[in-house]
C-alpha cells in the first residue's frame, strides 16, 4: 500500500556525502584550495597585502570546509532547512572570497616583472587553481540553494 504522504528529503551524512550532490564537491574544494594555499606560500610574497589576502582566503575556506565536511560526515547537523541554507550561506561566502582573491592573484602575476620564471610559474598555476576553486564553490552553492528551496 502506498502512502500519499511527501517525504521529507534529507541532508546526508557518513560516506552519503561522497556521493550526493552538491556534497561530493567537498573534495575538490579541499584540493584545488590547498594547492592554492601551498603555490602562494612557495612564491615570492610581493606586494605583501594583495597575497596576504589570497592566503587568508585559501586557509580559511580549507579549514571551514574541512570543518563543514566533518560536520556532514559526522551527522552533526539536523535534517533541518537551517542547515541547508546554511551550507548555502558558506560555499555563497567562500565563492565571493574565492573570486576577490582570484582576481587579485591574477593581477599580481601580470604586474610582476622582477621574478623569476619559476615563480611566475607558480603564480599561473596558482590563478588557475584558485579560479577552478571559485568555480567549485560557486556550483556548490547554487546546488546547494536548490536543495535548500526543497526543504
Amino acid at each position: 500500500m502506498a502512502s500519499n504522504t511527501p517525504t521529507m528529503p534529507s541532508l546526508p551524512s557518513g560516506v552519503g556525502i561522497c556521493v550526493t550532490v552538491p556534497d561530493f564537491l567537498f573534495l575538490p574544494e579541499l584540493v584545488f584550495g590547498g594547492l592554492v594555499w601551498i603555490l602562494v606560500a612557495c612564491t615570492l610574497v610581493a606586494p605583501q597585502n594583495p597575497q596576504g589576502w589570497v592566503m587568508f582566503v585559501s586557509v580559511f575556506c580549507f579549514l571551514m570546509t574541512f570543518i563543514w565536511m566533518l560536520v556532514f560526515a559526522c551527522g552533526g547537523h539536523q535534517n533541518h532547512s537551517s542547515w541547508a541554507a546554511a551550507d548555502f550561506l558558506f560555499h555563497g561566502v567562500a565563492a565571493f572570497f574565492y573570486l576577490s582573491a582570484s582576481v587579485s592573484l591574477a593581477k599580481v602575476t601580470l604586474d610582476l616583472e622582477d621574478g623569476t620564471f619559476r615563480s611566475y610559474q607558480l603564480d599561473i598555476a596558482a590563478v588557475v587553481f584558485s579560479y577552478v576553486a571559485t568555480l567549485l564553490y560557486f556550483i556548490h552553492s547554487i546546488l546547494s540553494a536548490i536543495r535548500w528551496k526543497t526543504f
